[in-house]
């Protein structure tokens, strides 16, 4: 790697996503401790043609890489059929200072296209009219190209204020083991609220 005297070489292995992940969390600390950057600058950017799939080696099935529901761009259809892995998404988020600050998608609105979606993800077609008929047969009887973004209004107080942590800025933040001080939850349910619900606890 034509390392010189003084330099530091870091190198991390694992799967590929968990190595990204160590390495990201490393850059932002030596960022902010080297001074690298300029945290009162905002720095903006569109992240487009995700990966529409990941495979999963457990399930030995393919899964959706933000949801379902997602389109792939018109252009990598013919791919579901062919290569699903190299389908892109029409999928798209907005960065800010390297933090994810919205996002959102164009939603699938051809009832065929949606039921292979649903075929890669490995739910028959049995299973996919029993837990989403209502959608696929709204989409059967048409549906107009849809889609939308979803901001996070709370990170961009975060980012906009110099915070480092979203629980710094959001209403009711939890704890690291996802406790809500404020309201106490997680809590007891009423048993029956868990009978209409049909959920049963087992010790």
């Amino acid at each position: 790697m034509d390392a010189q005297p003084g330099d530091l070489l870091l190198i991390v292995a694992d799967q590929f996503e968990v190595t990204c992940k160590a390495l990201n969390s490393l850059r932002n600390r030596l960022g902010v401790e080297l001074k690298l950057y300029d945290p009162r600058q905002m720095h903006f950017s569109w992240v487009v043609e995700f990966p529409m799939f990941s495979y999963d080696d457990e399930g030995k099935n393919w899964a959706a890489m933000h949801h379902p529901f997602t389109a792939p761009l018109p252009e990598d259809a013919p791919l579901l059929e062919t290569g699903p892995e190299k389908c892109h998404a029409q999928a798209y988020d907005l960065i800010i200072n390297g933090s994810e600050a919205g996002g959102g998608t164009i939603r699938i609105h051809d009832q065929a296209l949606q039921a292979k979606v649903f075929e890669l993800l490995g739910l028959s077609a049995e299973s996919a009219a029993d837990r989403f008929g209502f959608l696929l047969d709204s989409l059967r009887y048409g549906a107009p190209p849809h889609g939308g973004i979803a901001l996070g209004i709370d990170r961009w107080v975060m980012l906009f204020a110099g915070l480092g942590n979203i629980r710094d800025c959001i209403a009711f933040p939890k704890t690291q083991r996802a406790s809500d001080l404020m309201t106490g939850a997680p809590g007891n349910v009423d048993p029956k609220q868990l009978g209409e619900l049909g959920i049963q606890i087992r010790r």
